[in-house]
């Protein structure tokens, strides 16, 4: 059954779902940000089908945050580039990972982020790129944007 499409929603988190919140699309761009690019590769890392992962990397693909391009002619074999929109969601990967790191490890982290220089694991915050302050929910709140919709305009007047 087809999910609802977020699309028409003018809120940035659900549209950002409508091309990665498929599960699979997060999995496959941790993988590309590994450096992946084949469907072998992806399938065997994965173990995901081949007709869920044809379709995962066909709307990655159409949503722009992967390039398909042709590697072999005799057959013709395709690779799947991570574009600078897929690079762009690093971030949101990483806090995913340090937040699952936090709640569901069993234990000591599988994977962590490390500084190469100390080789001490990193510890994410967000931080304000203007002003160099670290996000606060005493200091800082969401509001409607100067693109807001009535309804966005109303429900942040509250």
């Amino acid at each position: 059954m087809k999910n609802k499409s977020l699309l028409d929603m003018p809120c940035p988190i659900a549209k950002s779902l409508e091309h990665v919140g498929e599960w699979w699309n997060i999995l496959i761009l941790r993988e590309a940000l590994l450096g992946v690019c084949r469907f072998d590769d992806f399938q065997s890392h994965l173990g995901i089908a081949t007709s869920t992962l044809a379709k995962r990397l066909n709307a990655m693909v159409e949503s722009g945050l992967l390039e398909r391009r042709q590697y072999c002619e005799k057959p013709p074999r395709d690779e799947y580039v991570i574009t600078q929109q897929g690079l762009d969601f690093r971030p949101v990967l990483l806090t995913i990972m340090q937040w699952g790191n936090k709640y569901y490890a069993d234990g000591e982290p599988t994977i962590q982020l490390v500084d190469t220089h100390t080789n001490q694991a990193v510890d994410l915050m967000l931080v304000d790129r203007n002003t160099n302050m670290e996000i606060d929910p005493q200091r800082h709140r969401s509001q409607a944007g100067p693109a807001a919709d009535e309804l966005i305009k109303a429900r942040f007047k509250r």
